[in-house]
């Protein structure tokens, strides 16, 4: 056991030496804020389609999607379907007139910072409380790849669940903190590597394992032959209309979700967006599939092993089962992959929301590229200590607080970035509206239960955003000339 938990540690040493010197090295080439936050847009197709999805995915497509597959079999594809059409309609819909607008719209580098621009809002209403709900539930989405660490570095090194979440988050906060955004997007590029070859792989030789494709049909069966039906739970019922929603519901959140809209932002032209979308594709596809597969796999291969939010460490426990100790390094090392790709996406936005939406606005007007980089990397540091906390609870679930994290975003943040790239006659208080209604909805529909409030919170959040921004912005007066000038500058192009 010794010899096996050596090996693992010095896999984990040497990939996380090589993500802090990916942040020594762009350290030295971050010289004011558009370049910490938004790389200069300078980004290839390949960097920013591996880096958007696996900063999309995180821990839990690796530990949250495999343990609940593990627990209900292939009902859990719902989720997948969802999730792969709504990176469709995301790349298809938004990512071009997005990267265009915001460059068009002042050269705008934050999400917030482009609704303040398209909009004319001199107020700074607008960019404050999107901002205010970026960081809400980005503290929530962070602590969530917290926590997956903590499982991560527990379940293999034996440490205790503090000690194991100590480790994690100092890891992802060293190389943002120096790095910024090439950082953070070069090591999402080579971890979408790592994680794609790992989720594949794992299931392959968990069928192996159990005798072959035949053989492992046959386990599942005899466990639950229900585990294998997409249109039934595994008492042999039809699933529920509104546990399809919810599941499907999910790829709704994809257009609000500001770590994944500015990889769009960051491309270095919108020309290479078509080619970055086939890539993201094939990507996302392929690893949602399999990690359903982890987990309906693991049902076979350890059957009864697991409960509770254990469930959730069965790609771990095939891994040291399946796999040489330095192989079980490399696909260990794939969920810290997947854990930082996305952390470290979500620090930086949050931090850009600190210093660019709040600090500038609020406090220091006048100040310099340079104090602006360093407000963002002490943001980071201010970021991780208040999601640090919220993930000391052990026993949290990553897949939950994910889906609490995602709901928020997309209906916070997804109607608006639609209608915003789409409809010309939306104004700022319909875009204030609907920030306030999606935001709030998600907060107090989560804390409800029973009943309708079982649907998951994205749904009635997402509408209620949606005739909010039409209301308010049809009672309003109509844009300023030069903002439908803008508007149909952005259609041409």
């Amino acid at each position: 056991m010794i010899n096996v938990d050596f090996s693992i540690l010095i896999t984990f040493i040497l990939y996380l030496g090589f993500m802090i010197a990916i942040g020594l090295i762009f350290y030295s080439k971050t010289n004011d804020l558009s370049d910490y936050i938004l790389g200069g847009r300078q980004l290839n197709k390949w960097v920013v389609a591996l880096s958007a999805e696996a900063s999309d995915m995180s821990g839990w497509l690796l530990l949250g999607l495999p343990g609940l597959a593990y627990v209900v079999g292939v009902e859990a594809a719902w989720i997948a379907i969802g999730l792969a059409v709504g990176t469709y309609l995301n790349w298809k819909f938004v990512a071009t007139r997005l990267r265009n607008y915001t460059q068009i719209s002042g050269d705008a580098i934050t999400l917030s910072n482009y609704f303040e621009n398209r909009f004319r809002d001199k107020s700074k209403a607008l960019r404050m409380v999107s901002a205010l709900f970026i960081v809400i539930f980005f503290l929530i989405y962070t602590a969530s790849g917290f926590v997956a660490s903590g499982k991560l570095f527990s379940t293999v090194f034996g440490l205790t669940y503090f000690q194991a979440l100590l480790i994690g988050a100092l890891v992802v906060v060293i190389y943002t903190f120096l790095g910024g955004f090439m950082a953070v997007c070069w090591t999402d590029f080579f971890q979408g590597i790592l994680m794609f070859f790992a989720i594949t792989v794992v299931p392959i030789m968990g069928i192996k394992a159990v005798g072959g494709y035949g053989a492992f049909v046959e386990r599942i069966k005899t466990i639950n032959p229900e585990m294998l039906n997409l249109f039934t739970t595994l008492d042999g019922k039809s699933i529920s209309a509104m546990v399809v929603i919810s599941s499907l519901a999910w790829g709704l959140g994809y257009c609000g979700q500001p770590h994944i809209l500015v990889r769009f932002m960051a491309i270095k032209s919108p020309e290479q967006i078509k080619p970055a979308t086939r890539i993201a594709m094939v990507w996302v596809v392929i690893s949602l599939v399999a990690a359903v597969l982890v987990g309906v796999v693991g049902s076979a291969y350890m059957p009864d092993a697991l409960e509770g939010a254990a469930t959730e460490t069965i790609f771990m426990q095939m891994v040291n089962s399946l796999f040489h100790p330095l192989v079980a390094g490399l696909l260990l090392a794939a969920i810290l992959a997947a854990i930082m790709s996305t952390a470290d996406s979500q620090l930086l936005v949050t931090a850009s929301a600190l210093a660019e939406d709040f600090y500038k606005v609020l406090f220091r007007r006048e100040a310099s590229d340079q104090e602006l980089v360093w407000v963002g990397r002490l943001s980071v540091v201010l970021v991780s200590i208040v999601a640090f906390i919220i993930a000391l609870d052990q026993n949290s679930s990553v897949l939950d607080l994910v889906a609490y994290a995602w709901a928020g975003f997309g209906a916070t943040f997804g109607p608006l970035v639609l209608l915003s790239l789409y409809w010309k006659r939306m104004t700022r208080n319909g875009a204030l509206a609907g920030i306030v209604a999606g935001g709030v909805t998600v907060l107090i529909w989560k804390q409800l239960q029973g009943g309708i409030f079982e649907l998951y919170e994205i749904v009635p959040g997402f509408i209620c955003s949606i005739i909010a921004i039409v209301i308010f912005s049809l009672l309003d007066k109509k844009p300023a000339v030069e903002i439908t000038k803008e508007f149909e500058r952005v259609n041409t192009k």
